[in-house]
């Protein structure tokens, strides 16, 4: 995506396939097929789940990223992680984009991980940084292009309506966002994320990952979606054990 300037133009000549994190699907090595999985999406497999979640745990801690994660160490994760957001922004997103007000947006990064979970509000941004709406805007769509975070629009029949809604967004770097909910909501939407894209990668279909959030401010987690039309909602709880009521109610 960055470096794709200039040059002979390569549309219909390749096809791109996207890089991840360790993930659990990859660490857990047991996948579904997309036939398997569009016939009944709530199957749900416990086998080696003691193993598992060891991973999880684990993930959560050091994140998906190589280094830190075959380190095994938190202090090689906290070197690591310093060093990837600093350079990103001080060093590339500078030199790439031209943006000369990088204390800004590094400050806007560190703000994003109490962030993580609800709709973001850009406006309450810009107050807090006592910059335009348009840069905040500007610099979260940097922050997408390079790696440091993705987003989420909110499911709606009109997709147009969907542009002007509030997104969420997810940080890559796990470990940054400190409530144990929010980081575990967080690591379900790097799952869900990976495996609406891969899908799309290999040309099963046309997959997008929403919220759900109506007038009466309920709200459930997550809906994949393929063409449009969606396929299963999740809800990622890390200590309830019953389907809340907009859960039920969305079912």
């Amino acid at each position: 995506d960055i470096y794709q300037k200039g040059g002979d133009s390569l549309a219909g000549r390749y096809f791109l396939f996207h890089l991840w994190p360790f993930t659990m699907s990859e660490l857990g090595r047991r996948n579904l097929t997309i036939d398997d999985f569009l016939a009944n999406p709530l199957q749900i497999s416990m086998e080696n789940s003691e193993t598992l979640k060891e991973k999880w745990v684990r993930l959560s801690k050091l994140s998906g990223f190589p280094e830190p994660y075959l380190a095994n160490r938190m202090a090689t994760y906290r070197r690591w992680s310093n060093t990837y957001s600093n350079q990103l922004i001080r060093e590339d997103i500078r030199d790439l984009t031209g943006i000369k007000s990088v204390g800004d947006m590094e400050t806007l990064y560190f703000l994003l991980p109490s962030k993580v979970g609800s709709p973001l509000s850009i406006p309450s941004l810009t107050t807090d940084l006592k910059v335009s709406y348009n840069s905040v805007r500007g610099w979260l769509a940097v922050f997408e292009r390079f790696f440091l975070i993705f987003s989420i629009p909110p499911w709606t029949e009109r997709i147009a309506r969907a542009i002007q809604k509030e997104r969420k967004i997810y940080l890559w770097d796990v470990p940054r966002i400190e409530d144990s909910a929010a980081r575990f909501e967080n690591m379900v939407a790097m799952e869900l994320w990976r495996a609406v894209t891969n899908w799309n990668d290999l040309g099963y279909g046309q997959f997008t990952l929403h919220f759900i959030k109506n007038k009466e401010q309920q709200e459930v987690d997550f809906l994949i979606a393929n063409r449009h039309k969606p396929v299963v909602v999740v809800e990622a709880k890390i200590s309830e054990t019953q389907p809340s009521s907009p859960l039920k109610k969305f079912q």
